[in-house]
């Protein structure tokens, strides 16, 4: 039997948007919520290049990553042909209104996956 960690209500998710939820250890998770109230959640990476699914743009049950435009299905975390590969995918629950998470996925599952660091932080530190 799951446990279920409350997250927010409903209509804290914008419509068409997404809500970062902040995990102990491992990468944030994305709540997305389409324009018929579906709530879905996925790791807030795309499995391209690491782009962040909480920024893209939801439609239907699928977002697009902000990064390359790759189309993510909310309902199965895959990749729509043509292009290839899934993200972890976080049980959901709603009742009463209220978003509920599974505890135990969010503590355990894909802590492995590390976040993409762009820009001049990325670089590997130059010895003189």
């Amino acid at each position: 039997m799951s446990e279920w960690k409350k997250i927010c209500l409903v209509t804290d998710i914008p419509v068409l948007g997404s809500r970062r939820v902040a995990r102990a250890r491992g990468m944030d998770v994305a709540v997305f919520r389409n324009d018929q109230d579906g709530i879905f959640a996925l790791l807030d990476r795309c499995p391209h290049k690491g782009g962040p699914l909480s920024q893209g743009i939801v439609f239907g049950t699928s977002v697009a990553c902000p990064l390359h435009n790759w189309t993510i299905d909310l309902e199965g975390a895959c990749a729509r042909a043509p292009d290839e590969g899934c993200t972890p995918k976080f049980s959901v629950k709603v009742e009463d209104g209220a978003v509920h998470l599974d505890a135990t996925e969010l503590a355990t599952l894909a802590l492995e996956q590390q976040p993409v660091v762009a820009g001049p932080a990325s670089k590997e530190p130059t010895s003189a």
